[in-house]
Order: structure tokens, then C-alpha cells, then sequence
């Protein structure tokens, strides 16, 4: 029996337009009118997904930068793990050095920070997210801030090069693509199993609780973790064999069409 639902954010419960159509807004309201706990899972900043959640009239827990951050409904901290500093500044002499193609961000428990606002890349993502970056010199940021993650942003190819560089490079590092275009850094030991063990925790339920919804290569682990795990039509192939079943499309109200056909919102 089903008693927590768990959803990543892009590719899942947004369009590819970046919308929460009606119907999948109202099946979250129902589930959460009913008194099913529904999560928000994703690699965004929590003001990334607070914009969202408005919308829907909604206050959800969230966790936060692929599992480094854990939030309850109310906006309470329940888990928070950010990098080493002599990690944190070990990459970002190697982003800086190697990588001045990619767009380097800084992520902070609220804070989004970058060295260029005007960077066109910043900008897309600032219009996406609705979340607003800060003007920073990173190096120097580091002396007082540690960052939940890194984010680059880039062309696919550049990316899929850099995950595999710095992977190699930085084995203490977590180093995961979120989307062709975007490739995450971050503690080695966060992904989002590990937020999602602390937010079950904190409602007393179990992993076999859980059903889970994603559609990338950072929603494995999640996938892996929980009792139901389902892939949208739109994941890669290797992520639907991960799932143990598959819904359709995010174009599709895929995860309204799977919650309402199997009765888990009524």
C-alpha cells in the first residue's frame, strides 16, 4: 500500500514547456487532500521549486539538490550535507581551469550564486526556474560559503565529456548528468535515496512505503530505492529497465494518468 508519493520535477511533473498541466496539479491535490504525503525530488534550489508548488496552492516537502537538502512542508530543515571545502575548492580550480566553456554555479541552501548575471545560459535557467541568481566571486565565496552542489551548464557533448573527466578526476565527488545539458557536482555520498531516507524518517514510513516517479539518470537511486518505482514514457531506456514499471509521457499527464488508473488518488 502506497503511502508516500515521490516525484521528480523536469520530466516528470512538468511539461517540456516547464508547466504543471491541470489535471496532474489536481491529482497532487487530491492525493494531498486525502492525506497521502506527496514529495517534491529534484535538483533544483528550493526556491527553483517554490514557484511551482505556488501555483498549485501547495506546500510540499522537498528534497532539494538531488538529496542534499531535505525540507518539510513548512520549510523546516530535516537533512542538510554540503561539500568539503578542500573538495569544493579542488573543483572549482578544475571548472575554472579546464572548463571556461561551461557556465559554473554555485548552489547554497537559498542562495544561487554565479560570477556573470548577464551570462545567457544563467538568464535561460533564471526564466525557467523563476529562481533569481546572485553575483558572486566564487573563489572568494568559499572562504564563508560551502555549497550544496555545483551545477555546469553546456552544450550535451561538452557535458557528457565533463561528467566523465571529472568523475575520473574527483572520485570523492558525485558527478551526474540531470539533463544533456546540465551536469551536477556534489558530496559523493548524496543522491536522492539518501534524502528520501531522511523524509521517510521523519514520517515513520519505510522505503516499501514509497512510490516514486522519475525520468533521468539522477532519479536511479531514487528509483532503485523505493518499494514502486515508475519511469515516464518520455526516460531513456535504460531508466525505464530500472523502474519497475512505466507510465505514459510527461506530455501526457503521465504521472496523473499511472496515480488515478491504479486508485492510489481516488
Amino acid at each position: 500500500m502506497v503511502k508516500i508519493i515521490l516525484s521528480d520535477i523536469d520530466g516528470t511533473l512538468l511539461t517540456p514547456e516547464s508547466t504543471v498541466t491541470e489535471k496532474t496539479a489536481e491529482t497532487v491535490r487530491r492525493a494531498v487532500r486525502a492525506g497521502l504525503p506527496f514529495a517534491l525530488v529534484s535538483a533544483r534550489m528550493p526556491e527553483a521549486i517554490y514557484p511551482i508548488t505556488d501555483k498549485m496552492g501547495l506546500r510540499l516537502p522537498l528534497v532539494c539538490y538531488s538529496g542534499a537538502y531535505v525540507l518539510t512542508d513548512m520549510g523546516d530543515v530535516l537533512f542538510s550535507k554540503t561539500m568539503r571545502q578542500e573538495d569544493a575548492r579542488a573543483v572549482l580550480t578544475a571548472l575554472q581551469r579546464d572548463y571556461p566553456h561551461l557556465t559554473c554555479n554555485l548552489y547554497a541552501g537559498h542562495h544561487w550564486y554565479v560570477e556573470d548575471l548577464k551570462d545567457p545560459r544563467v538568464i535561460r535557467e533564471m526564466d525557467i526556474t523563476e529562481a533569481q541568481a546572485e553575483q558572486a566571486d566564487l573563489r572568494e565565496l568559499l572562504a564563508t560559503t560551502l555549497p550544496h552542489k555545483y551545477l555546469l551548464m553546456g552544450e550535451p557533448g561538452d557535458i557528457e565529456a565533463a561528467e566523465k573527466e571529472l568523475s575520473a578526476a574527483f572520485p570523492a565527488l558525485n558527478v551526474v548528468r540531470s539533463a544533456p545539458h546540465l551536469l551536477e557536482i556534489m558530496d559523493k555520498s548524496i543522491a536522492k535515496d539518501v534524502g528520501i531516507e531522511k523524509l521517510l524518517a521523519h514520517y515513520g514510513l519505510k522505503k516499501e512505503d514509497a512510490l516514486a516517479f522519475g525520468d533521468n539518470y539522477n532519479d536511479i537511486e531514487m528509483l532503485r530505492y523505493v518499494g514502486t518505482s515508475v519511469a515516464m514514457g518520455n526516460a531513456p531506456e535504460k531508466i525505464k529497465e530500472i523502474a519497475t514499471e512505466v507510465t505514459g509521457p510527461n506530455t501526457e499527464d503521465g504521472l496523473a494518468t499511472y496515480l488515478l488508473e491504479h486508485e492510489i488518488v481516488k
